[in-house]
């Protein structure tokens, strides 16, 4: 545990730039490592005020969240790319009621965050001045692994940027080689790390067959990415969700990103489906912006809006509007469900 502790403290103070007189506040549910890492362990180690909250974004209106920030002078915000999404379905006029002039860094966690929601995010909560850390990490990590550094890099709406000091992280293809650049591929951690994961409870094996067989001697995380020509690091979302669209591989988070930043769009999930002569296909899940109506005409304007954001192949063979995506607790839009839905698998 000493290892995780110092993991947590260390990425903390580093990327939050944590002062004894912040009060930062993590939207996470406490019950989740997020809670445990990033409300708890790293916060009180380094002697801010960690606020806590239990409740939703939206009630008893939008502006719930930015009252608290105003409320107590919150300086560091760190929240996730579900809460953002569902928040910019009610405009930019609940933040606008709100000073929100104590803020001086933002955070995202969770997923990855569209570039649209990540603008949003800097335009109307951090008023163009807060840096925005998108951290890549995972339960298993125990703490950050990739993140921005707050002043030290020129920050990418929607991109992870660097690994974190002392993290070896690299992208491989199928079999083993290093891809090149924008070529997408495994992220792996190829050197230990103080807050690592070593076993599970009871069965070592598992823990061993799920991370370490994939490449020998080496932690795959079980995500796509890509590294662009200046070196930063580019989430494509869970391997799983890395699509072979006629022998091309989409990364669904891409074609997530271009719909959201349709001006209709809040929220967006796509899943791959079985399709007869592509081997998959693309099906979308679209939350439109409030007071905006579902149309067919809609429905063929969010495909040519794809095809002209990505290209023809990253067309989705349909799109179906949702007043609301499944979530867990944690926020993440759970995928595995949307998957069986578009494939017609609704058994169990």
């Amino acid at each position: 545990t000493a290892g995780y502790l110092l993991h947590t403290t260390i990425t903390h103070k580093l990327v939050f730039n944590i002062h004894e007189d912040d009060v930062y506040w993590c939207t996470a549910d406490i019950g989740w490592v997020t809670g445990h890492s990033y409300i708890v362990y790293g916060p009180l180690a380094n002697g801010a005020t960690s606020l806590m909250f239990e409740g939703v974004p939206t009630y008893p209106d939008a502006g719930r969240f930015w009252k608290i920030c105003d409320k107590f002078g919150v300086t560091v915000f760190y929240t996730a790319p579900t809460a953002i999404r569902a928040l910019m379905r009610y405009g930019e006029e609940w933040p606008a009621k709100y000073k929100l002039d104590t803020m001086r860094i933002l955070g995202s966690v969770g997923e990855p965050i569209n570039p649209e929601a990540w603008m949003w995010y800097h335009k109307h909560i951090g008023h163009g001045k807060c840096p925005i850390v998108d951290t890549w990490w995972q339960t298993e990590t125990g703490g950050f692994m990739i993140t921005p550094l707050p002043g030290a890099h020129t920050l990418k709406p929607g991109c992870a940027q660097r690994p974190f000091l002392g993290v070896d992280a690299v992208v491989l293809d199928d079999n083993g080689n290093e891809c090149g650049v924008n070529e997408g591929g495994k992220l792996c951690i190829r050197k230990p790390w103080p807050g690592m994961m070593r076993t599970m409870w009871g069965d070592h094996e598992r823990f061993v067959d799920t991370y370490f067989t994939m490449y020998d001697d080496i932690y795959f995380a079980g995500d796509g990415c890509r590294v662009d020509a200046d070196g930063d690091f580019w989430l494509m979302g869970r391997i799983d969700d890395v699509v072979n669209v006629s022998g091309h591989r989409i990364g669904t988070a891409e074609v997530e990103s271009a719909l959201v930043s349709h001006p209709k769009v809040a929220e967006a999930a796509v899943t791959p489906v079985p399709h007869e002569i592509k081997g998959q296909g693309l099906y979308a899940y679209v939350t439109l912006v409030n007071g905006v109506e579902e149309s067919d005409e809609l429905k063929k304007e969010l495909i040519v809006h794809v095809r002209k954001e990505i290209g023809p192949i990253a067309a989705p063979e349909a799109v179906q509007f949702a007043p609301s995506l499944p979530k867990t607790r944690s926020g993440k839009i759970m995928r595995r469900i949307l998957r069986k839905i578009a494939a017609k698998d609704t058994d169990n």
